[in-house]
């Protein structure tokens, strides 16, 4: 590869962009952020106008037009028929000569490894999980829900709490402490001006992520109902990321099994210690790590690994620019 060699990494999650211009050394040219990546509110074409206004900021700041390859992790590509489609739609913006999407979900997962092998399980306001051999096979999940299977996340620690809370209040539930520390959050002292004030969005609905960490919190003055839901969601990490090893025969070798996303980076205590017992008792080879590292980073390794740059120093190079 030449010395005008050029990556663009672009990890674009629902909330923010980050994208990064990198060299074939691994040196990092210019790094951009923009808002966020929304195709099945806005259209493809309008959140990748979201895209094209970092990536022109990068592109300036580096000096460039265009570069050798697209490293592209971004949020709502879940199915293949949706990475064709953005793939064609970055394609068209002429970035690069080639283009590769993949789920962001791989951008954490690339960025907690020294080489292209293991199993992310991310839990920021959703839930999700990948895994991959440096062969190229990679195991996955649709992740869009609840009609896909899934349980936790954020969001969805919120709604289990808010409906506990709501039970517990009007009798048709057992107590919970949830039911006095969701309204304190907001400075209301029932669940009943929660639950209207949430329905007639006197707060922006956004702020319902505010609720997790209410729900940790509770457990860890030892709510059981509050301590119930962060045992469930343990146990949805490690099923995921059991299923995840055994789909690539990595279940019997030793592998990372990263965990990042806002959630399982908090280190709540009750719920990492329970992830790991778990993780010991059914996949003891299984090595569990908390990502920290910039999700871009992942995009930007991939897309070295991609083009072959694997000489001595640059994925060092590159790791060094974002965690250091």
């Amino acid at each position: 590869m030449g010395l005008t060699t050029r990556v663009l990494a672009v990890d674009a999650g629902n909330s923010k962009t980050d994208v990064a211009v990198v060299a074939a050394d691994g040196s990092v040219l210019a790094a951009a952020r923009g808002g966020g990546f929304r195709p099945p509110a806005v259209g493809v074409e309008a959140a990748t106008d979201v895209l094209a206004e970092a990536v022109e900021r990068a592109f300036a700041a580096a000096g460039v037009t265009s570069v050798t390859h697209v490293s592209a992790c971004l949020a709502n590509a879940d199915f293949p028929v949706e990475e064709e489609q953005l793939t064609d739609a970055l394609h068209a913006r002429a970035w690069g000569a080639t283009v590769e999407v993949r789920n962001d979900t791989f951008a954490i997962l690339r960025a907690g490894v020294t080489e292209p092998r293991g199993v992310a399980v991310v839990c920021g306001a959703g839930i999700n999980c990948v895994g991959m051999r440096p062969d190229g096979r990679t195991a996955r999940f649709p992740a869009i829900g609840r009609m896909s299977g899934d349980w936790g996340g954020g969001w969805g620690l919120a709604e289990e709490a808010l409906y506990h809370a709501a039970r517990a209040e009007d009798g048709r539930g057992g107590p919970t402490e949830l039911a006095r520390t969701l309204p304190a959050h907001f400075g209301l002292d029932s669940m009943y001006a929660l639950i209207e004030a949430l329905h007639l969005e006197r707060f922006p609905r956004h702020r319902r992520h505010e609720l997790a960490p209410v729900l940790f919190a509770t457990a860890a003055d030892g709510d059981p109902v509050a301590r119930t839901l962060v045992d469930r969601l343990a146990e949805e990490v490690v099923v995921m990321a059991t299923v995840a090893l055994t789909r690539l025969d990595l279940l019997d070798e030793e592998t990372p099994v990263l965990l990042g996303g806002s959630v399982l980076a908090a280190r709540h205590p009750q719920l990492d210690d329970r992830v790991r017992d778990l993780l010991a008792a059914r996949a003891p080879k299984a090595v569990p790590q908390v990502v920290t590292a910039p999700p871009v980073l992942g995009a930007a390794l991939l897309g070295l690994d991609r083009l072959g740059l694997v000489e001595a120093g640059v994925r060092e190079r590159v790791r060094g620019h974002f965690e250091g």
